[in-house]
């Protein structure tokens, strides 16, 4: 077997990084709070799962694996003990404009919802909310369509600009959705830890992919449908086995007898 470096492991990370960045920017994520939280796994992880007999990590020890200094990690654990990690609170200009449009005096009507701004001109103004932000790196046509694309505001007939939204997200997506993402990735990639990290006595978890790299296009409708149909019996099967060795209350198990056990099925296309 030949071990793994450094540069291949970020190398695969960047495979798997793509698609979930992809997801993160679409629901307005930054490079800040990715950044912030990924500090914080690291520490979690360095913590939990590199301590030496069943105890957990020394901070010296965390700091060396994570490559954080000290008092990062002691901040990390800090913000890991609250119940919600604590991230740097850091959004977007998008965010920063609809929320001082939404709170500024200036920029309120006499209800004290958002103004109705034109672009330009005399008194409250789109360009000058955005001088107010100090979005000066950003250009004032590429930010206002974003936030027309995004649905968060839109242009009226007479040219003025009316808040839709207080956040920014630039494509609205499901949020049962995203949590179903971020469990199925985290399926996977435990299912790929178990299986690199596992000892020659313990069994391997089944992981097999069933790929063509020269089909035709043409039968990718006839494809979806295959996968549908067989994809849907064969978890209709699992589904059948799980429910005939679930706990009841006639076979009740210990709390610490009962797993989560399943399989899933996905669709592979480049």
């Amino acid at each position: 077997m030949v071990a793994a470096t450094t540069s291949r492991a970020l190398a695969a990370a960047r495979q798997w990084l793509k698609p979930a960045v992809h997801v993160l920017l679409r629901c307005g994520v930054t490079w800040r709070d990715f950044a912030e939280l990924a500090k914080s796994v690291y520490v979690e992880v360095a913590t939990t799962q590199f301590g030496k007999r069943g105890r957990p990590t020394n901070v010296s020890r965390t700091a060396v694996l994570t490559g954080l200094a000290r008092r990062d990690v002691r901040k990390q654990r800090v913000h890991l003990e609250a119940a919600e990690p604590a991230l740097t609170g850091y959004v977007t200009k998008a965010s920063v404009v609809l929320t001082a449009w939404h709170l500024d005096p200036e920029f309120l009507d006499k209800k004290g919802k958002p103004a109705l701004l034109p672009v330009e001109g005399e008194g409250p103004t789109f360009a000058g909310l955005l001088r107010r932000c100090e979005t000066g790196d950003v250009r004032p046509s590429t930010l206002l369509k974003e936030l027309l694309s995004s649905g968060a505001v839109r242009q009226r007939a007479d040219g003025r600009l009316e808040a839709l939204e207080r956040n920014y997200i630039p494509q609205a997506m499901d949020e049962k959705l995203i949590l179903l993402w971020g469990t199925v990735l985290a399926d996977v990639a435990s299912t790929y830890v178990h299986n690199l990290t596992r000892n020659a006595k313990t069994p391997a978890r089944f992981e097999r992919v069933a790929v063509n790299d020269r089909v035709a296009v043409a039968a990718l409708p006839e494809f979806r449908n295959f996968l549908d149909r067989e994809g849907q019996a064969f978890l209709e099967r699992i589904d059948a086995w799980l429910a005939a060795h679930q706990c009841t209350e006639t076979n009740r198990e210990p709390a610490t007898h009962i797993m989560r056990l399943g399989a899933g099925v996905y669709h592979v296309q480049d």
